[in-house]
């Protein structure tokens, strides 16, 4: 770390230039060749899955995904000549379209499903060649272009597309989301430092690792699938701890210049020490994204991906430009006011501060204190028990969206199902076997819960038949997920015999259904790995048998607690009208998520505060002196960047996607519950009434342990910079 940051220092230059036509560079090449944004739901040994690879194999025709066109009338019937002179036209237009197999049309049909009693609704079925994660992401675009002007020139008539590829090509926003967390975190970083320049430095590093990520992100499209939220997640995580990262080595630059009066000197001493615990940090965050591959699902390949990218760019950034930058500026940040200057000179800080008092208070009452914030912690935990896992459906769509009018429009004229149809398929060997599928659709068709069965279709080759079950209740309904288990379970097994095997019960509603039974099985592998790769990590680096336990649970304590807070919320509606939510489930990949990244941030601030207490315990080998320290040098800083991160992932509320508001609402409360009650409370008192056994490590374990030194390599040396 000495070496690299000399090395920085030397050619500052260089690496400042370098990183601006890096991310310069890299944006235009993203920019020139464009980003492709899929969704991969892909489940392999999933039932819904086995149907999408049984209809690909025998049934092009309705292996791809499936789109809607829903058309309403506030006067009169769609039967209507001025309403069919609008409509048909379209269909046949929309028949023509790139990757479009066929349209099916309500009309010319009798007693078809697709009109509604009061014939005052009706819909058309899309069929496209491909999923929606194969197709370009704007292959819905000429289909609302079209929608948009019928609903032009047909004045009474409402029309509107909902469906896979139409959501992928309407996307989304996230509002106002990125400006206000920087102009947040630009205000609390002048009330902290009281200086434009020492705000500026940690922006500028993190903007420029982050333009960077993002824009390896959109090159990754090329290269993996990629949800189109990826980009977004990105943006939210690396914005957090890029800024982080850089105050933390800011905060110890002016520290230790303050300390030396050598510029030079105190940027190594900061990146020795600072910028080595933000190493640790950062590779806690990458161990804990990287394992949602555990999980085995490929949607949570690409958000990992994305993530990822995000980290390691604006770590490396922190890493190499900011020093760079310290070196040129540096002297702009290290100007205090006369106040701060006469605290510096007399050596009150830390000793005198505010920080250190709250330590001692909280250390001088351990046993209440510790007690009071497992209680407080608990009490956020409680709601995450009655947590239900299931995909929000399309009626959660931001208002205005063709894609949310489709969904009211289906859900007033035929009920919510029809915005989730199941797909029934079924093999046979023997032609014989094709009456039998009447008995079959009468069987599903009398299913509690089913509002309407299709006939079946039959593939060209005779021997697969698929029908459509359209449930009586919402796609992310309890009641929808209980009929798909009775559908699998109960019903279809009764013609396993007819038809040689069980009829499967697949479609996008299923398939949601089967992704979060997937990632509730894997969540355990998946925690259980993060925790023991990190925990081991953390054993090495602070050679201690306690900290990576103590690490393991607290920061196990600050997801559940957040995750509580989330169903509380978006599940259970508190606070939903105020916060303008719809209660609905909590989306299934969203505690994989949020454990993968509240655990390596929570990792960041324990590593920061630990690593300043082992410090402290290494110079002076006195616990409970140690930790009164550790937190007065640290607890205005991770305070600061506790409540930049607040802000930064509180503004994604601002965006149009609940799913996002979801993540960003989760962040939020994990980072201030783990800044406010485990860093500030449970922690000190927990250091307190374990003492030095904190730091306490059988010989033959510790002689066999690789040395390495998080509180640098300075650490006790009178020479940092010659």
């Amino acid at each position: 770390m000495v070496s690299l940051s000399r090395w920085c220092i030397a050619h500052r230059r260089l690496v400042i230039f370098s990183w601006v036509a890096l991310a310069v560079a890299t944006t235009l090449v993203a920019g020139a060749v464009g980003r492709q944004y899929s969704t991969n739901f892909s489940l392999p040994g999933t039932e819904a899955q086995r149907v999408v690879d049984l209809l690909s194999a025998h049934f092009r025709a309705q292996s791809g995904d499936v789109d809607t066109i829903v058309f309403h009338v506030r006067r009169g019937t769609v039967d209507a000549s001025r309403v069919r002179s609008a409509i048909e036209p379209l269909l046949s237009r929309v028949a023509r379209m790139p990757h479009v197999v066929g349209v099916i049309s309500p009309y010319g049909r009798a007693g078809a499903l697709e009109v509604s009693r009061d014939r005052r609704t009706a819909f058309a079925t899309i069929n496209y060649d491909r999923r929606a994660n194969l197709l370009p992401d704007r292959t819905g675009q000429p289909v609302l272009n079209a929608i948009a002007a019928v609903n032009r020139s047909t004045p009474g008539l409402e029309v509107a597309a909902g469906g896979q590829v139409i959501e992928q090509a309407e996307g989304f926003n996230v509002g106002p989301a990125t400006a206000v967390g920087v102009a947040a975190a630009l205000v609390i970083l002048l009330l902290t430092f009281g200086s434009l320049w020492a705000a500026g430095l940690p922006l500028a590093t993190a903007g420029v690792g982050l333009i960077t990520g993002i824009a390896l992100v959109g090159l990754g499209t090329h290269v993996t699938d990629m949800s189109n939220i990826s980009p977004e997640l990105a943006v939210m995580i690396g914005l957090g701890v890029g800024i982080d990262y850089a105050l933390f080595i800011v905060t110890r630059f002016r520290e230790s210049h303050a300390r030396n009066g050598d510029l030079n000197r105190s940027i190594i001493e900061a990146m020795d020490t600072s910028g080595r615990a933000i190493v640790l940090a950062g590779t806690t965050v990458v161990i804990a994204l990287l394992g949602m591959f555990a999980t085995g699902v490929n949607f949570m390949y690409g958000l990992a991906i994305a993530s990822v990218l995000s980290v390691l760019l604006v770590l490396g950034a922190s890493l190499t430009v900011l020093p760079a930058l310290l070196s040129v500026f540096g002297r702009r940040l290290v100007r205090p006011g006369r106040a701060a200057r006469r605290r510096e000179e007399r050596g009150q800080e830390p000793r005198g501060s505010a920080w250190r008092r709250w330590s001692l208070i909280v250390q001088s009452r351990p046993w209440p204190l510790a007690i009071a914030s497992l209680a407080v912690m608990l009490a956020f935990l409680v709601p995450m028990l009655g947590m239900r896992l299931q995909s929000s459906d399309a009626g959660n769509d931001p208002p205005g969206t063709s894609t949310q009018r489709a969904f009211q429009l289906l859900s007033n004229g035929f009920g919510p199902g029809f915005n989730g149809p199941l797909l029934v398929v079924a093999t046979m060997s023997d032609p014989a076997q094709r009456a039998e599928l009447t008995r079959l659709r009468a069987a599903i068709a009398g299913t509690p819960g089913v509002a309407a069965v299709t006939a079946p279709r039959l593939a060209p080759s005779g021997r697969v038949a698929a029908m459509e079950a359209y449930p009586d209740s919402a796609p992310q309904a309890q009641a929808t997920t209980d009929l798909v288990n009775r559908l699998r379970s109960v019903v279809l097994p009764r013609f396993r015999s007819t038809f040689g095997s069980r009829p499967l019960v697949g479609g996008f509603t299923a398939g949601s259904i089967d992704f979060s039974s997937v990632l509730a099985h894997k969540l355990p592998l998946f925690i259980g790995l993060v925790v023991v790769v990190s925990a081991a990590l953390l054993f090495v680096i602070f050679r201690s048998l306690v900290i990576p336990v103590q690490a393991a649970l607290m920061n196990l304590l600050s997801i559940g607690g957040a995750l509580g807070a989330t169903v509380a919320v978006f599940q259970n509606g508190w606070f939903a009208g105020v916060l303008g939510i719809t209660p609905g489930p909590v989306e299934p990949w969203l505690p994989v998520l949020m454990f993968a990244v509240v655990f390596g941030l929570s990792m960041d601030y324990e590593v920061f505060l630990i690593s300043r207490v082992r410090e402290e315990w290494v110079r002076r080998r006195d616990a409970a002196e140690a930790v009164a320290d550790g937190i007065a040098f640290t607890g205005r800083v991770i305070s600061a960047a506790a409540a930049i991160m607040i802000c930064v992932f509180l503004s994604f509320m601002l965006g149009d996607l609940r799913s996002v508001k979801e993540f960003g609402f989760g962040l939020a409360v994990a980072v201030f519950l783990d800044a406010l009650v485990i860093r500030c409370v449970m922690l000190p008192a927990v250091l307190q009434l374990l003492g030095p056994l904190t730091w306490r490590l059988p010989r033959g374990l510790d002689a066999r342990l690789p040395r390495i030194r998080i509180e640098g390599e300075l650490a006790g040396a009178g020479d940092g910079a010659d």
